[in-house]
Formats: C-alpha cells, structure tokens, sequence
C-alpha cells in the first residue's frame, strides 16, 4: 500500500508542476498576473499538500467518510489560498 503511494508522488509532483504553469504562462503575455518566486513556493506547497493528502485519504480512509473528509481537505485549500491571496480574514500573513 505505502510503495503504491510512493509511486504516485511524482504524479503529484508534476501535475503540480503543470498547475503551477497556469500563472507562469500567464506572467509571460499579461501584466495583471504578478506572482513572485515566493508565491510559486507557497502554491506549490499547498497543491503538493493537499494532493499528497487526498491520496493517502483514498489509500486510508473508509469509504464511507472518504468524500467528506476530502471535502475538508479542499475547503482548507481554498481557505488558506484565499488568505494568502487577498486576506479574507486578515491574518498577519494575509496578502495584499
């Protein structure tokens, strides 16, 4: 079980990759996307996170509870990159 998710982290790595294409591509034709290489990091971080933790729920979790809990997952996602996007809550590591 655990090889199987190891051999799914390069799979991850690279659609985060792939993702993270998006806003670079975007930087390249436009100047309203402006990202710098801290902002790459954090998103990175949080998609790699967050597909790394769906894949050990599928691995782990019944299936009951499954869709729920990856409910979760996502909803923190979309939380943590609102804040660190806009600061919809106005933490002291909110954005601008």
């Amino acid at each position: 079980m655990i090889t199987v998710m190891i051999k799914r982290i390069p799979f991850i790595f690279l659609m985060t990759l792939g993702v993270l294409l998006i806003p670079y591509l975007a930087m390249q034709f436009s100047q309203e996307v402006n990202w710098s290489v801290f902002d790459f990091m954090a998103m990175g971080f949080l998609l790699f996170a967050a597909g790394v933790t769906v894949d050990l729920i599928f691995g782990k979790a019944q299936a009951q509870y499954r869709w729920l809990i990856i409910l979760g997952v996502v909803l923190l996602f979309l939380l943590l990159w609102a804040e660190l996007a806009v600061g919809v809550f106005g933490t002291p590591w909110a954005g601008n």
